[in-house]
């Protein structure tokens, strides 16, 4: 049975936005897909360098939108049409406008569960605990500083290679992260 690699990542800190875009983009580069950035405030041009992909969230928010509103509609038709069935006022029993807006509040309503869902799934979260967070000095990662992380778990982790790469985008210091 293989041992559990002790360190999280080697973490990297520089203090410009332009260093960290830099690096991600070396790092993207020399195959690693695993790595993270860390910056306090958005940075043009860093998600592409770490290699972010499109969410699937907007595609399942649409789905959940549809089955609420299907839901909605479905669950007054067969009340209306098939289980309780009454004559009033001379109106159909399918009176789809009166349906309309029940409707549109399930959709409304199943398409925001869904997306909540997705979006705490999506990130893992709630994760009261990182390894991360551990780190010296990346308190500063709120403030004024910027990290990059390459994971050990990532495939192509080698960590003198890794450190190699990260002491060539000179950074202010390379640290390990412990688990």
């Amino acid at each position: 049975m293989a041992t559990r690699d002790p360190r999280w990542s080697l973490m990297a800190e520089y203090d410009g936005a332009e260093a960290l875009v830099a690096a991600a983009q070396a790092a993207h580069d020399a195959g690693y897909r695993r790595a993270e950035a860390y910056a306090p405030y958005a940075i043009e041009g860093l998600a592409e360098a770490v290699g972010f992909r499109r969410s699937r969230i907007p595609l399942l928010v649409l789905a959940g939108g549809l089955v609420g509103g299907a839901g909605g509609y479905f669950l007054q038709w067969y009340a209306a049409v098939v289980s309780y069935p009454e004559e009033i006022g001379a109106r159909p029993l399918h009176s789809w406008p009166m349906f309309i807006p029940v409707t549109f509040e399930m959709t409304i309503l199943f398409a925001a569960l869904t997306a909540f869902f997705a979006v705490l799934v999506g990130n893992g979260l709630p994760r009261l605990a990182h390894p991360i967070f551990d780190a010296p000095d990346f308190d500063l990662a709120t403030r004024n500083r910027f990290f990059l992380c390459l994971r050990t778990d990532d495939p192509v982790f080698d960590e003198a290679s890794a450190r190699a790469l990260l002491d060539a985008t000179a950074p202010l210091r390379v640290e390990e992260v412990a688990r």
